[in-house]
Order: C-alpha cells, then sequence, then structure tokens
C-alpha cells in the first residue's frame, strides 16, 4: 500500500503544468550572433539595435529606422497602397507577396515619403529586408523614382537607406529596368542641382549596389555592410584567387574609395543633419 502512495505521486508530479511551458516570454532575449551574448531586446532596441557588447549592428526595418533618424511626427508616407502584380505569371510569386505583407506589415520592400532632420525638409526611402529580402521589383523602382521626382520638383534633397538582395527574379527584366529607371531619375535631379545621400546598410547587392545604391552625393555606410554586386563564391571562381577576409565590407569599400564614410548608426543623425546644413540655401532652416 506504502508502494502504490508513492507511485502514484510520482506519476501525477511528472504532469508539468501549463504555466512551466512558459519558462521566458517569446522574443524577451536575444542573442547577438556576432559575439554571442545574450542580452534583454528591450536593451537592444534602447541601443538603436547596436549589440552592446560588441558594436555589431542589428538590422533595423524602415519604421524603427525612420523614428531613430528623424525629428518626431514630421514623417508623411508617399505610395504606401502600391502593390506589386504577377506580371509574368511567375509560380507561387502572389502567395508569396501575401506572406511578407502579413509577416511584415508592408505592403513592399521600401518605405517613401517626406520627413524633416533638424527641421529640414528632406524627401527620403527606406527599404526593408524583411519583405522579400528587400529585393528591388517594379513597384520598388516605381516608389523610389516617385520619391526621386518628387525631390526635384520640390527642390529638396533625397536620402535613402538600402538593404536588398538586389533585383527580384520573380520579375525579370521588369526588374532589371528599375536600375536605370531609377538611375536616370537621379541623373535628373542632380542636373537641376538636388542633393542624394546614400546610406547603405547590411546588406546592399546585386542590382541595388550597380545602380542607386552607389550614385549619391555623398556615400556612406553603417560598419560591417556588405556590399557588392556577385557574391564571393562566384567572384572567386571567376578569377580563380582567393579573396580577402573583409571583401565587400563597408570597410573594404572605404579603403578602397568607394565610399566617403562608414557611419556608426550613432553619428548616422548628426552626419545628416550637418550635410543637410551645409546643403541648405543661406544654411538657414525652413
Amino acid at each position: 500500500m506504502l508502494r502504490d502512495f508513492f507511485s502514484k505521486k510520482k506519476r501525477y508530479a511528472s504532469i508539468p503544468r501549463q504555466e512551466a511551458k512558459k519558462d521566458v516570454p517569446e522574443g524577451l532575449m536575444q542573442k547577438c550572433p556576432n559575439c554571442q551574448k545574450i542580452f534583454y531586446r528591450k536593451e537592444l532596441n534602447r541601443n538603436m539595435n547596436v549589440c552592446p557588447h560588441c558594436d555589431h549592428h542589428h538590422r533595423l526595418n524602415a519604421y524603427e529606422r525612420l523614428e531613430h533618424i528623424f525629428d518626431e511626427d514630421t514623417f508623411e508616407e508617399w505610395d504606401k497602397h502600391m502593390i506589386s502584380s504577377n506580371p509574368l505569371g511567375f509560380p507561387d510569386y502572389e502567395e508569396k507577396l501575401e506572406k511578407d505583407r502579413l509577416k511584415s506589415d508592408l505592403n513592399e520592400a521600401v518605405v517613401t515619403g517626406r520627413a524633416q532632420l533638424n527641421g529640414l525638409d528632406t524627401a527620403v526611402a527606406v527599404m526593408d529586408a524583411r519583405f522579400r529580402m528587400g529585393s528591388m521589383g517594379s513597384v520598388v523602382g516605381e516608389k523610389i523614382t516617385n520619391a526621386i521626382e518628387k525631390a526635384r520638383k520640390e527642390k529638396i534633397p533625397f536620402i535613402i537607406f538600402t538593404a536588398s538582395g538586389g533585383a527580384r527574379m520573380q520579375e525579370g527584366v521588369l526588374s532589371l529596368m528599375q536600375m536605370g529607371k531609377t538611375s536616370v531619375a537621379l541623373q535628373r535631379l542632380h542636373a537641376e542641382g538636388g542633393l542624394f545621400i546614400s546610406v547603405m546598410t547590411h546588406p546592399t547587392t546585386g542590382g541595388v549596389s550597380a545602380s542607386f545604391a552607389s550614385l549619391g552625393d555623398y556615400n556612406f555606410a553603417e560598419p560591417g555592410a556588405l556590399i557588392g554586386f556577385a557574391g564571393r563564391r562566384i567572384i572567386e571562381q571567376t578569377i580563380r584567387e582567393k579573396l580577402p577576409d573583409d571583401f565587400q565590407t563597408a570597410e573594404f569599400l572605404l579603403e578602397h574609395g568607394q565610399l566617403d564614410r562608414v557611419l556608426h548608426r550613432h553619428e548616422l543623425k548628426k552626419t545628416l543633419g550637418m550635410v543637410l546644413e551645409i546643403h541648405h540655401p543661406g544654411g538657414e532652416k525652413t
């Protein structure tokens, strides 16, 4: 009888309570992929998504970046409801687009609009890698081109934060056409004396790096950002040489004259504000 009493107790004790399954709330902690340190997500957010241990720059989504860089309550979004179609009938493309819309709460891989930085008006585009890895399709190209054209007509600067895997393969040549379209729009802006600032974040690759991302009057990048056209493996196989370990990083590009400056995220707002003030007519704010 005594043996039966203890065996029953053991059986009942082995059933976990529902509350015990929730040891750590989802999203409370995060591990840095660079230094492997674990910290509270709130701590990371307070530090602009920069690792407090090793300074690794974690990704920011489009609206987080707008919040960190531009003056409060000054952002006016453009073309928010523009969405991609499936012009080539690519299998499952529409389903993938819808999945990304639900996951990211975005309609496309770039957010565009007007905002103020230190009281100065500017047109802005922020790419978001959560949507199709920031790939450039027809709508991305159209939204960026529209923002450039509005900057030209309103005679305000244009700032873009790039984050992209390149051209979107599901749209084929229609995606590649956006390289030329955005570049022509930037040339029109340049011809009329407009200012274009490009800030390249991780990653900025493929057709995006080969077009508008590299055409800034000022070309900045965040530390450690991957920036390049073709992948390392393809290049090494083509040239039959081993590439440096830091090849295609922001620091490598700066060393070889392809960037003006690598900017820590904590320095971005101050530096961009200074550049806008230097180029503002008369040096006066609106």
